[in-house]
């Protein structure tokens, strides 16, 4: 098993910037691909970004290319997303999530923590 603790979640204006993170326990986090996602109200959850075990693949959705980073530091055991220029359609509970192989599929990821909600008023 691994367990995903997330943290950094908030409210923040417009245009603004928060920082999510994600620290992995349990079983070796070694090989896991990990990926961040997020589920608005009334929507279903989607693929926000991905990365590979050793961070040289990454993946973005289009909505948050370009303002968004994903990132990880494994020996910490934790994935990062720096989200930039934040705007209102951006409010949702984001998900970090760990799978075996890069995707951007919430089916195929193996892990999931319980979320942490991002506000972003206009």
């Amino acid at each position: 098993q691994v367990q995903l603790v997330e943290s950094g979640g908030g409210l923040v204006q417009a245009g603004g910037s928060l920082r999510l993170s994600c620290v992995a326990s349990g079983r070796t986090f070694a090989g896991y691909a990990m990926g961040w996602f997020r589920q608005a109200p009334g929507k279903e959850r989607e693929f926000v970004a991905t990365i590979s075990w050793s961070g040289g693949i990454t993946y973005y959705a289009d909505s948050v290319k370009g303002r968004f980073t994903i990132s990880r530091d494994n020996t910490k055991n934790t994935v990062y997303l720096q989200m930039n220029s934040l705007k209102p359609e951006d409010t949702a509970v984001y998900y970090c999530a760990a799978g075996l192989g890069v995707s951007t599929s919430k089916d195929l990821m193996d892990y999931w923590a319980k979320g942490t909600l991002v506000t972003v008023s206009s």
